[in-house]
């Protein structure tokens, strides 16, 4: 049987967080491809541009390595399947199921997505930087004059810099969603904890019912 919205606020809350989570992971690696599928496949994370004076246009001299943008894509994937999940399972099984095994394993891939993300933030930060770095001053004083500079022929460069901002900003606040989702879970499992007391009761009981 499916559960509704009798669920206590805080279970509710965090399969809110999840969906959150979910939207960003599936934002960030759209918009990072948009980027890859711009240039051909290539990834601008760590590359060099070079502004050609005479024809007035922007090329991309090196990419940077593949790997560098299929991780920044590949661990927001992951959170999103690891959300999804949550999220059904949330829905179906509703409050009080799983135990504290089920509250240590989402509490343990949380920690691990929330590493993993915090990897692909920067590298989403520091690539888009070093990409930037390569624009010749004082023809480019922000990176974003760039996006209305015409680019050669064979790539696009429309929006690059909003793109890789965007998907940046999408990590870090999926990596917030993941931290207040640990926060609620271990809120959820503590005695006493107001609106939560039968899912804290049943948490410290899934163990004991085993032992029987």
């Amino acid at each position: 049987m499916i559960h509704t919205l009798d669920m206590d606020p805080l279970l509710v809350l965090q399969v809110v967080l999840y969906t959150a989570s979910f939207i960003c992971g599936i934002v960030t690696a759209v918009l990072v491809t948009i980027v890859q599928a711009q240039n051909e496949g290539k990834c601008l994370l760590y590359g060099t541009l070079q502004y050609d004076n005479s024809t007035a246009t922007i090329s991309v001299t090196s990419s940077g390595d593949p790997s560098v943008c299929n991780f920044a894509m590949a661990i927001p994937v992951c959170v999103t399947v690891f959300c999804f999940s949550l999220i059904c399972y949330s829905c179906v099984c509703g409050q009080g199921s799983g135990g504290r095994l089920c509250v240590n394993i989402t509490l343990g891939m949380s920690g691990l997505l929330m590493f993993l993300l915090i990897i692909s933030g920067c590298l989403l930060k520091i690539g888009r930087d070093k990409l930037c770095e390569s624009l010749p001053l004082p023809q480019f004083n922000r990176c974003d004059d760039a996006q209305n500079v015409q680019w050669d022929i064979s790539k696009s460069g429309s929006r690059f810099y909003t793109l890789l901002h965007s998907a940046e900003i999408s990590v870090w606040v999926n990596f917030f969603c993941l931290l207040f989702v640990g926060g609620l879970a271990i809120a959820q499992c503590s005695p006493g904890t107001s609106g939560g007391g039968g899912r804290a009761t049943r948490c410290h009981r899934g163990g004991r019912g085993r032992r029987r």
